[in-house]
């Protein structure tokens, strides 16, 4: 026989602490009150970032009128032949909308890659 003995292994119980983040995908799904308070922190962050952008949009595009009422020889400015209102409302008005709307859908998939991240844990081919 081998005069070597096996390493004794104590045993106290299940792991204390996880080897990383676990999967929270679970909680969602089943509605439990973690994956709740994951939900509403999501709706919370989208909504904030909906009014956020109406607002932008309210204070540039509402207050257009106002400038031009409190300022009308603006009325008769002209650009290449064409009234400066008309250049503004048809010219600024809907790249500056394009350009909102893309960094509203832009932030929107952000937060929600973000929010993924946070349920689903890291994924294990990344390295941190």
């Amino acid at each position: 026989m081998s005069d070597q003995r096996p390493q004794r292994v104590r045993v106290t119980g299940p792991p204390r602490y996880s080897s990383g983040p676990r999967n929270r995908l679970g909680d969602v799904h089943e509605q439990t009150p973690l994956g709740d308070v994951f939900l509403r922190s999501l709706l919370k962050e989208q909504l904030a970032l909906a009014f956020r952008v109406l607002v932008l949009i309210a204070l540039t595009l509402g207050l257009l009128p106002l400038v031009f009422h409190l300022w009308p020889d603006l009325g008769d400015v002209r650009v290449a032949g064409i009234p400066v209102a008309w250049v503004v409302l048809g010219g600024l008005v809907y790249p500056f909308l394009l350009l909102v709307g893309w960094r509203y859908v832009r932030s929107v998939e952000r937060n929600e890659r973000d929010f993924a991240d946070l349920v689903e844990g890291p994924d294990p081919g990344q390295s941190s």
